[in-house]
């Protein structure tokens, strides 16, 4: 569901459209907030940060127009992760100087959010190729996912190579505008 048809339902059942909020960015907000409380926080915590979360979002969707959910929703769980972070770990004591010597082992680049992010887009990504229909979805995944050579692909499509190409710049164009208009803009 993109976030124009999450919002228009809002306008019109915002019990369905907080659902659908919920069901569309859960995960996504889910993995922000476990990436911020891991090393201080209970399954409980990561639970009442995620509902303290949904709730501050839709009292900002009730104050704001907004046609973009996601900037939405990232700022508010990470501002909201970061807050109950700093409040367990005040309670528990578990804070650490960086002039600690185990600091450097604290350091990561596994970065749970980022992967969650390019999950996400690789996923939109695929869903719109599939909706550009055959053969432009087949030229396309060929094309740039397996590397293959326009010859190659007209072979396994019973096209010459210039149709390949020629279809594979439209297709490309169609990818672009199907990407702009769901928000992609990268």
């Amino acid at each position: 569901m993109t976030d124009t048809e999450i919002i228009s339902l809002m306008n019109t059942d915002p019990h369905e459209g907080h659902r659908s909020i919920i069901k569309e960015y859960g995960r996504y907000v889910y993995t922000i907030v476990y990436n911020k409380l891991r090393s201080c926080g209970t399954e409980e915590d990561v639970e009442e940060c995620i509902s303290d979360i949904f709730a501050d979002v839709f009292i900002a969707l009730d104050k704001n127009n907004t046609d973009k959910l996601k900037p939405l929703i990232s700022t508010i769980a990470k501002r909201t992760a970061i807050d109950h972070y700093r409040s367990l770990s005040v309670k528990t004591g578990r804070t650490t100087s960086i002039d600690n010597e185990s600091m450097g082992e604290l350091a990561s680049d596994f970065n749970v959010e980022h992967i969650s992010d390019t999950n996400e887009l690789r996923r939109i990504l695929l869903e719109k190729i599939e909706l550009l229909g055959e053969p432009d979805s087949t030229i396309l995944i060929q094309k740039f996912y397996y590397n293959r050579k326009s010859a190659e692909i007209a072979e396994a499509v019973s096209m010459n190579a210039s149709s390949v190409r020629a279809r594979s710049t439209r297709a490309l164009q169609k990818l672009k505008q199907l990407l702009t208009d769901a928000g992609i803009t990268r």
